[in-house]
């Protein structure tokens, strides 16, 4: 900056006279450019269920507008898909890993000795296993919950909330490893009727333990408590409905028979008319394609709905999106 030689005005080193003693070189002077911030994220709209009687739809059709709705609000973050796929990969790392652990400690071992190492392997494996699962499944559900709330999630901000729960995962996983053990070691000493019942345990454990994952996320329990805290939840709020949110992975099971049956039968046809070994590979390839990808899709549809039923049941707030099918998928017991 400089001082003008006719009022001793500051003005810049690129001018020979100020704006004050030269009002038109204003003129001259470009506009800084404001930055203006991002327009808010599109809004999911409600889905509006309706029945001849006016009657709440079973649940069949309410597992499908779960659907339909949960696929809207993925369709917001496609690229919150990244998660489930990076969970798969790692896990199946992790099933390599172990078993050629698992092959080894059964060619080298033998006995008491070997019995207890495969024991403490399962175990490292379970482990293993959980830890990758929640620590994706908790940054998915972290997103979720910051579009639920106005938000507009990146993956960035999903992996900062999964590794800043990191040590409330890695207590969850030490306990869901203890916990499978054991029932698996029970399993393996019963006869076939006590085969069923640690079966039922099981399922009443998973049931249990269905709000673990938001649980670490928001309010960052230890193990026990948030076995405690879900299962309270699974009590006061929702749990008659259940069925209508396991309905989502059977409405993707349900698409992924019909796929198989016309993609598979259609690959056989043509092979054999043509035959053509190129359409058979190709006809594999898609076929194997869509179960990664309908893999991928269920899981995250599945996070989506926990999480908006997590906030329903902490909050007592319907997330905007879920507003058309509040009577279906948030009903309190």
């Amino acid at each position: 900056m400089k001082r003008c030689p006719k009022c001793k005005s500051l003005m810049p080193d690129d001018v020979t006279t100020c704006i004050k003693c030269n009002p038109a070189a204003a003129k001259k002077i470009a506009p800084i450019a404001v930055k203006r911030p991002s327009p808010p994220p599109p809004p999911v709209e409600p889905l509006k269920w309706t029945t001849a009687s006016g009657e709440k739809p079973g649940k069949i059709y309410g597992a499908w507008l779960l659907t339909i709705q949960s696929w809207r609000v993925l369709m917001l973050d496609k690229e919150l898909l990244v998660f489930p796929l990076l969970s798969g990969l790692a896990c199946l790392l992790v099933l390599v890993t172990f078993g050629a652990g698992a092959f080894f400690a059964d060619v080298t071992r033998r006995g008491a000795t070997g019995e207890a190492f495969t024991w403490v392997l399962l175990f490292a494996y379970y482990f293993a296993n959980y830890f990758v699962i929640v620590f994706f499944n908790s940054a998915l559900a972290a997103c979720a919950l910051i579009r639920f709330k106005g938000g507009n999630p990146t993956l960035d901000d999903g992996m900062k909330a999964a590794k800043a729960r990191i040590p409330q995962i890695v207590a969850w996983a030490l306990l869901a490893a203890t916990v499978g053990v054991i029932l698996r070691m029970i399993q393996d000493r019963v006869a076939f009727v006590g085969k069923i019942v640690i079966g039922l345990i099981g399922a009443a454990w998973t049931i249990a333990t269905y709000f673990v994952v938001p649980l670490l996320v928001v309010e960052k329990l230890g193990p026990v408590d948030a076995v405690k805290r879900s299962v309270t939840l699974m009590k006061e709020t929702w749990g008659e409905s259940l069925v209508s949110n396991v309905g989502i992975g059977l409405v993707v099971f349900i698409a992924t028979i019909g796929f198989l049956v016309v993609a598979g039968s259609a690959t056989v046809v043509l092979s054999a008319i043509t035959g053509s070994t190129a359409i058979l590979v190709t006809g594999l390839i898609v076929i194997a394609a869509f179960l990664v990808t309908a893999t991928l899709v269920g899981s995250a549809l599945n996070t989506i709905v926990l999480s908006a039923l997590f906030l329903y049941a902490t909050e007592k707030k319907v997330p905007q999106a879920f507003d058309g099918v509040a009577q279906i998928a948030f009903a309190s017991k």
